[in-house]
């Protein structure tokens, strides 16, 4: 008797994978504009002026950052969802697999493991952040953004997403690229090692990038914290924001 394939699995495998790639493409992407506060808060009003449409239509439409945010929020729902299927769906599921973890001491199952615990964080830290951009699309600029995360102590939420997220995304790329990669069964020991290192190195970069970001954000904010909600001024000939 024939038996019909079921495709599902491997289908919704691939969403998986194509989902969590966008998500890391974003937040590398977010990364850099992110850091355009270290070149100053001209260069911050510029990026920001920028994704609310102003360079483009004449005037900011925060609604578009709004509508980014939403788009991503659906985005990172997809990704969880899908990846929920695999993770231990019961307690007995939970111990067999903690005791694998002991026994076997396989590193790609020990990065599996932090990349579910580090999911499961990120799917509220993440969502809280976006939420934020979601309903204050017109609180971001180089004064806006620093008194939220110094005065509103929203570096409380900032710090730890800046870890979590990279540590995530990091190994998210390195699963990615072994489990699709063009890899023979003879080569992929060595790619994995040298994929591993090239992942540990990017990881590193942006977490001292965000860092660097977040630490400048929070100076300023402590400087500024007495006019708190006061906008940061465009030179003369734009406007302020």
């Amino acid at each position: 008797m024939d038996h019909k394939l079921n495709r599902w699995p491997a289908r919704l495998d691939l969403l998986q994978s194509g989902s969590g790639l966008l998500l890391v493409l974003f937040i590398w992407g977010h990364m850099f504009f992110e850091s355009s506060i270290l070149l100053g808060k001209d260069a911050m009003l510029w990026v920001t002026k920028m994704f609310e449409g102003e360079h483009i239509f004449g005037k900011p439409y925060p609604v578009l950052v709004s509508a980014a945010a939403a788009v991503l929020l659906l985005l990172i729902a997809l990704h969880a969802l899908l990846a929920l299927r695999k993770f231990p769906a019961s307690y007995r599921q939970y111990q067999r697999f903690n005791h694998h973890l002991a026994s076997v001491r396989h590193m790609d199952t020990t990065l599996w493991a932090v990349q579910v615990i580090t999911g499961f964080l990120l799917f509220f830290l993440a969502s809280a952040h976006l939420l934020v951009v979601l309903v204050q699309p017109d609180n971001i600029g180089p004064y806006a953004s620093a008194d939220r995360i110094w005065s509103g102590r929203f570096w409380l939420v900032y710090a730890p997403l800046l870890l979590i997220v990279h540590v995530h995304a990091g190994i998210g790329v390195y699963r990615l690229a072994m489990k699709w990669g063009p890899f023979s069964a003879a080569t992929s020991g060595l790619w994995r090692g040298r994929i591993r290192l090239a992942l540990y190195c990017i990881v590193a970069f942006y977490l001292c990038l965000g860092t660097a970001s977040l630490v400048t954000y929070m100076r300023i904010g402590a400087e500024h914290a007495p006019f708190a909600g006061e906008r940061y001024m465009a030179p003369p000939g734009t406007e302020a924001h």
